[in-house]
């Protein structure tokens, strides 16, 4: 079956359960997503009456695409990891030594459906942990409902992108949500950068599917990671702390080796 017979039935399946559609072409014209267990997993989100509108897409990656939709008014994202061609490998290297997950098979659509649960998982520590993310709503196999970050069904700009008033008070907050979120959430993010954080009233930590407890094996080399990645952007804009001055409030332990650099 091709994906636009898929996605001819969803839509009578849709239109039967009486959801609306906005901007159906941008949708038809991501065939790739909507394979047959994408459609019945946001077949079952809507008839749980998780969703009344799902609409275009918000933002397109090389693991998933996240599309705009309501519910009874209230804005929200939908996040499809895509089956077919998501890089399940590079999931299954962040899966393998979380606890959390131990007893996935190795399978593509095993890991991908891992991955989803994950996500949710994470943000819902995160937000628990008091730091601003967007709120998980609900997963099923591929497709993560969450809360959307924006106004007027705008989403709001990447951090690469945004307009600062004071960078010198943005990088303060950001290095703050690193140690709060390894302290009180227990996760490394695994994947910071100015791409996976948002620019609202406030920073918004996104994208936190890779995102690792903090007695994963490889988390204090994402530690690091994620350190080194904030300082080298925010050096643009102001002065940055040492990377293992950092580190070393994050965790209590030293760092060694690192060399570190205060850039000005």
């Amino acid at each position: 079956m091709s994906a636009d017979d898929d996605l001819e039935r969803f839509d009578r399946r849709l239109a039967e359960a009486g959801i609306r559609i906005k901007d159906a072409d941008q949708m038809k014209v991501r065939g790739d997503v909507f394979d047959e267990v994408t459609l019945l997993a946001l077949y079952k989100l809507v008839t749980r009456k998780l969703i009344s509108v799902i609409g275009g897409p918000i933002s397109t990656g090389k693991e998933a695409n996240v599309f705009y939709a309501e519910n009874d008014g209230a804005p929200l994202a939908i996040k499809i990891y895509r089956i077919r061609t998501a890089n399940f490998k590079a999931m299954g290297e962040y899966l393998i030594g979380d606890r959390r997950f131990s007893g996935i098979r190795k399978k593509r659509k095993d890991i991908i459906f891992a991955w989803t649960r994950k996500e949710y998982s994470n943000l819902s520590r995160t937000r628990d942990a008091g730091l601003p993310v967007p709120a998980p709503i609900a997963f099923d196999r591929n497709i993560l409902v969450m809360e959307f970050l924006g106004v007027d069904e705008i989403p709001y700009p990447q951090l690469r992108i945004a307009e600062m008033e004071d960078p010198e008070a943005v990088y303060r907050q950001i290095t703050g949500y690193i140690r709060r979120l390894y302290n009180d959430a227990r996760l490394v993010h695994g994947d910071l950068s100015e791409y996976n954080i948002l620019m609202g009233d406030l920073p918004y930590l996104i994208d936190m599917g890779q995102a690792v407890t903090d007695d994963h094996p490889r988390a204090l080399s994402f530690l690091v990671r994620d350190i080194k990645n904030i300082n080298r952007f925010f050096s643009q804009f102001c002065d940055v702390r040492d990377e293992k001055e950092i580190f070393e409030q994050v965790t209590g332990l030293t760092l060694r080796g690192s060399g570190n650099k205060k850039d000005g």
